[in-house]
Order: C-alpha cells, then sequence, then structure tokens
C-alpha cells in the first residue's frame, strides 16, 4: 500500500457509498483513461476474468464459435470462452516474448477457415508484462478481419515503442488482482475503444437492467462491477504506480546483475529497445541440463517462494481435445523455468539471500 488508500475508502465509508456506485468507482476510470490517453474507455470489474468474458459477449461469441487463445498463460485467459461454450483454439509462443507466435497464429486461423467458421476473436496474453509482437499479429488480425481482446492483465505500465500496453486490442484487460503491479485485493478493467462500447460494458456488468421505472430484463446480465471501495483502493493505488514500475525494474537489474556470468540460466529479458516491460515477474529457463525442482527445492530450504512457469493451456486436461498449433516451446517454457521473487517491497537484504543461494 502506498498511503493514500485509506483516505479514500473512510471517504467511501463516510459518504455510505460502499457498493457499485460512488465517486471512487468514477474517479478510478478517470485515472486510468488518463493514463491510457484518448481512445481508451475504462470500465472497472470485479475481475480481470470478468473483463474478458464481457470482451468476448462484446463480440458477439456464441455457442460453438472459434477463439483463438494463448497456450502459455493462466487459466482465467481461455476459462470465458467455455463460458459461452464457445471452442477455443490454441497458439504456442515464440521465443522471444514468450508470447503468441504469429507463424503459428496465422496457421491457425486458416484451420478455423477450413473447418468453415472464421475465429470470432483472438487473445493474446503479455506474459509476466512483457509486450507480445504487436505489429506482426496486428497485421495478421487486420489481414483476416479478427478482432484481438488483449490480455495485459499483467502488463499495466508495459510499453511497445513508447505507446501503453492495453491499447493495442479492440478490448483490453487489466487486472488488479492482489499479486498484480497495483491491486484493488481483486478486480480489473475492460478498456473499449469507443464511448459507446464502454456503455454496453457497463450494462451487461449490471446484471443487464433495462431502462424501466422497474426491473425489466431482456438478456444475460452479470454482477461483474466494482465496488467503491474496492475503487478507493485503487485511486490510492494508482498515486504510486510509476514507483512500483520502477521497483520491479530495479529487481530486473539485481537479477541481470546476479546470473550475468552464470551459463546455467537465462534471465527473461526485454528482446530489444522497442519493448518495455514493467518485468512483474522475473522468470529465468535453467539450461544444460540443470533441473527447476532442484532449484525450486534449494530456494524453499532457505524460505524464499518461486513458482514454476504457466503449465500450458493445451497441456491441461480441461483442455484436452481442443487444437493446438506450434511447436510446443510454451511446454518447454513450463519445464525450465521459475518465477523468482518480484514484489516491489523487496529489501536488499531479501536481494542478498536470493543473489546467494543462486551462486551457490
Amino acid at each position: 500500500m502506498g498511503g493514500n488508500e485509506l483516505r479514500y475508502v473512510h471517504q467511501a465509508l463516510d459518504t455510505n457509498w460502499i457498493s457499485q456506485y460512488g465517486s471512487n468507482i468514477d474517479e478510478f476510470e478517470n485515472s486510468l483513461e488518463n493514463y491510457f490517453g484518448s481512445g481508451s474507455h475504462v470500465t472497472v470489474l470485479s475481475s480481470g476474468t470478468a473483463a474478458i468474458h464481457l470482451a468476448l459477449r462484446m463480440l458477439n461469441v456464441e455457442k460453438g464459435d472459434f477463439v483463438i487463445c494463448q497456450s502459455f498463460t493462466f487459466v482465467a485467459t481461455a476459462n470465458p470462452i467455455l463460458y459461452l461454450n464457445a471452442v477455443p483454439v490454441f497458439v504456442d509462443s515464440e521465443s522471444q516474448t514468450w508470447n503468441m507466435c504469429p507463424e503459428a497464429l496465422e496457421d491457425a486461423i486458416k484451420y478455423c477457415i477450413q473447418q468453415g467458421k472464421k475465429p470470432k476473436a483472438i487473445i493474446v496474453v503479455l506474459s509476466y508484462g512483457m509486450p507480445f509482437m504487436v505489429e506482426e499479429i496486428l497485421q495478421i488480425s487486420k489481414k483476416y478481419e479478427i478482432p484481438i481482446i488483449e490480455d495485459s492483465a499483467e502488463a499495466l505500465g508495459s510499453k511497445y515503442k513508447d505507446r501503453l500496453c492495453g491499447t493495442f486490442g479492440d478490448f483490453s484487460v487489466i487486472s488488479f488482482n492482489g499479486n498484480k503491479i497495483i491491486t484493488t485485493g481483486g478486480g480489473g478493467a475492460l478498456i473499449s475503444r469507443n464511448a459507446e462500447d464502454k456503455i454496453r460494458a457497463l450494462f451487461l456488468a449490471t446484471q443487464a437492467k433495462d431502462d424501466m421505472e422497474f426491473y425489466g430484463h431482456s438478456e444475460i446480465g452479470y454482477n461483474y462491477r466494482m465496488d467503491n471501495v474496492a475503487a478507493g483502493i485503487g485511486r490510492g493505488q494508482m498515486d504510486t504506480l510509476e514507483e512500483k514500475i520502477m521497483q520491479r525494474r530495479k529487481n530486473h537489474d539485481f537479477y541481470q546483475d546476479a546470473v550475468k556470468n552464470n551459463e546455467n540460466i537465462e534471465l527473461f529479458s526485454e528482446p530489444d529497445s522497442n519493448f518495455f516491460s514493467n518485468y512483474w515477474l522475473n522468470t529465468i529457463i535453467l539450461k544444460n541440463g540443470l533441473a527447476k525442482e532442484n532449484l525450486r527445492t534449494r530456494f524453499s530450504q532457505e524460505n524464499i517462494e518461486t513458482r514454476y512457469l504457466w503449465k500450458p493451456m493445451h497441456l491441461q486436461p480441461l483442455f484436452q481435445g481442443y487444437s493446438f498449433f506450434g511447436s510446443n516451446l510454451s511446454g518447454t517454457l513450463f519445464e525450465t523455468g521459475l518465477c523468482l521473487p518480484s514484489g516491489t517491497n523487496l529489501t536488499d537484504e531479501n536481494r542478498s539471500r536470493i543473489s546467494e543461494v543462486l551462486q551457490k
């Protein structure tokens, strides 16, 4: 917490607006719209998952429709496809950003068209805060006229060619879950490209109540709106966003120095100067036969938590039987990688302990 969160929470309590209405919600949305700039219309919601679900609804995804989805991601990216009884088609990663491979994406699109259905959407993920191959993916989207849902849940503050991530998709998604770079405890946001889509998103997120003096409903809606207390936390978090990004990038600098002379460890880093990552998580690949479980165990013995990389969706029991396109690079990443401690509150003492384990 940065310090101002409690002031906005008290404001919600003092005014007795603690549910899905109140000034904190409006001001939090305004601050995000100002941050992302012109053409970004923000609806704050109960989760990033809700935002993906609404984006699919806004694109009229229905039962049996194909939705192309990056395989190397958390399950929340893919689950909303199943909510709508649509069909996920999974696409592998490329080696530079670990995000959606353009060549595999085009193969997947051609497959869907051969099956008689052009995909309704492409969900591209910015894994661990790293921007995707923006120009290549957008070119394919334009070529086949398939809209993009940009899952920037982990990438608030990341940029490609000085343009903020969260502004590239037809719809974009941000998460404010407790582990993200800023948090509202839970929560997320859907970023639309025009005001009309924002109005539609808010309608669906508040139970799709028709404009009547009684409770009338003509279509399915959801209870997805963020509450005024959580939005107050978000307002306070926005005050320190740039500081948190700098702290995460400082963690990356530390890890670069810690592994620079170790041929067995490769730190996941920006491919070139076009990419600016918030380094939400710092991740490594172990090489030359070094087993990730050995390193994870050594860290655990020193009471230092690490995590595996995402197990790709095409390898999950839930999604067995769905199509996958690519070389299984994402599976190799899962087999050889670890996420390292990356919080904004890492101390010099923490870093010293981490470095000692890495050197040993």
